[in-house]
């Protein structure tokens, strides 16, 4: 009688910890927001140039990271890493997905969304997609380049705010949801579609032959209004190109204060992890495709709603969009499970959960970043550790040119860059053309006593010590995550043989 009602309890009690946790699993949704090529062009980041309201709103419902960091510069590698945790040279997107260049994912690879799918999560994926293989990354609901055209999904406002409506519209209402919303604004279009500007300013704006999205407002700004960066040559063509780019951040703000929106009306606001990033730096010279500061820093804001006592606060601990996996996995309590890509050994995130960064600041000072190639034709790889002050970049291919991608070179800045160099005129850059395309193999900085990066201290015998440290720290993530790279330039990876690095005697 006593063992019956002991067993009764324990039933009971059972019974009641499932109801709390499906009760619980009903208020644990997420929505991903990625801007397209996106930097520190709004007031949250202390840029009072331009006005982003509704990242501002979001920044007081959030925990402000100031030290975030892309792990590669470059689209679609970047995009399998946020929806991987692994570098690109470990997930296998070594660098653009469409057309011609046709770079995927590893077939093994268990990205986000196939976790997520797999646990019972709903996944949904608006605007840019960029990455593949199909089956390495399916969604529940998708509207993307795949199926749509990219302006429509990823930069009028108008229809993504639908789109956006219609998934939560069609939510069941025990079931969480992971929503990736994923701009194209700020991205440039002077390339592809070069009637609405150079970063698709005009686009929707209602002007002849433009279009009109509804719910866009345009915030116009002239070149002696912008603010420029340190690595951006101060010229009339490159305010005027940051000018461009302004308007269309204004048009990202705008879609994101929509979207924010129809969360907070469908009643899930107070029930959803809120992440906002970019995937890589800005279309400028010493920008995108570099793994410097101005090539990898990003813009980070996370909100929880369970966390509300750093709501408004900044984080300067060192994050990387590779812990966005993580970060997520762990909202969802959903492990990430024993794996192995191309018959290798288990696969292992080095990324991290930031979810304890939301409650207190934590003492993390180190990151790491790969890139390999953008374009087919832009192989240029390298290896990168920033640990507290100091960054390390390792340039494997360091005799070759480093590459310019088209969209870039088309672009008023770069042109105008390089019809000053050859005229032999004043830039208004902190480089040279020659300095920026030819690069020591080493290259390491104090950034804090240099944040331009402008004094390399590898050759400095003081800095040795620190140098060697460092190398050694990237040396053994690159063993960790599988870097096929690990024993380039001078020296050939044998997994077979010992040491596996066999030397070439090639002189480097």
């Amino acid at each position: 009688m006593a063992f019956s009602f002991r067993f009764y309890v324990l039933l009971r009690l059972f019974i009641l910890l499932n109801i709390c946790f499906v009760g619980e699993s009903k208020k644990r949704n997420v929505l991903l927001i990625i801007a397209d090529d996106a930097g520190f062009e709004t007031d949250v980041y202390n840029n009072t140039a331009i006005r982003t309201p509704h990242l501002q709103a979001l920044a007081r419902r959030s925990v402000i990271f100031q030290n975030a960091f892309t792990s590669v510069s470059s689209c679609s590698p970047s995009r399998s890493t946020i929806l991987t945790g692994l570098p690109q040279h470990q997930n296998g997107m070594y660098g653009l997905h469409q057309g011609v260049h046709h770079f995927n994912s590893f077939d093994q690879v268990q990205s986000l969304p196939l976790l997520l799918g797999k646990s019972g999560i709903r996944t949904g994926i608006i605007g840019k997609k960029h990455v593949g293989p199909g089956p390495v990354y399916p969604f529940d609901f998708a509207y993307t380049e795949e199926n749509n055209s990219v302006l429509q999904v990823g930069r009028n406002i108008t229809r993504i705010k639908l789109l956006v409506r219609r998934f939560l519209q069609e939510q069941e209402e025990e079931r969480p949801f992971f929503l990736y919303v994923a701009f194209h604004d700020p991205h440039r279009c002077g390339h592809s579609q070069p009637q609405y500007g150079p970063f698709c300013e005009k686009f929707g704006n209602g002007e002849a032959g433009m279009g009109r999205i509804p719910d866009w407002t345009p915030q116009h700004y002239t070149p002696e209004q912008v603010k420029v960066p340190y690595f951006i040559p101060d010229t009339p063509a490159a305010r005027a190109d940051l000018a461009a780019q302004y308007t269309t951040v204004s048009r990202l703000d705008q879609g994101i204060g929509l979207v924010l929106k129809e969360l907070r009306e469908a009643g899930f606001e107070n029930d959803t992890l809120v992440i906002y990033s970019s995937d890589n730096g800005i279309p400028f010279p010493n920008g995108r495709t570099n793994l410097y500061w101005s090539g990898s820093a990003e813009p980070m804001l996370i909100s929880a709603p369970e966390h509300q006592q750093r709501w408004g606060q900044e984080s300067q601990a060192y994050v990387s969009l590779l812990d966005i996996t993580p970060t997520i996995l762990d909202w969802f309590s959903v492990p990430y499970p024993p794996h192995s890509i191309m018959g290798n050994g288990r696969v292992e995130l080095t990324g991290r959960s930031l979810l304890p960064a939301l409650e207190t600041e934590p003492s993390w000072d180190t990151v790491f970043a790969s890139q390999s190639l953008h374009e087919v034709t832009m192989y240029y790889p390298m290896r990168a550790v920033h640990q507290g002050a100091y960054r390390l970049i390792h340039n494997l291919n360091f005799k070759m040119p480093f590459p310019i991608d088209q969209d870039f070179y088309v672009s008023p800045t770069f042109q105008d860059l390089l019809n000053r160099t050859q005229a032999g005129r004043p830039t208004g850059w902190f480089k040279t053309l020659q300095g920026y395309y030819y690069r020591e193999r080493w290259e390491l900085y104090d950034t804090r006593s240099d944040p331009a990066e402008t004094r390399n201290l590898a050759q400095d015998p003081a800095h040795q010590p620190v140098l060697e440290a460092l190398q050694a720290r990237l040396l053994k993530w690159q063993w960790a995550t599988e870097d096929p790279w690990v024993c380039g330039p001078d020296a050939v990876l044998e997994a077979k043989l010992t040491p596996q690095c066999r030397p070439l005697f090639n002189g480097l």
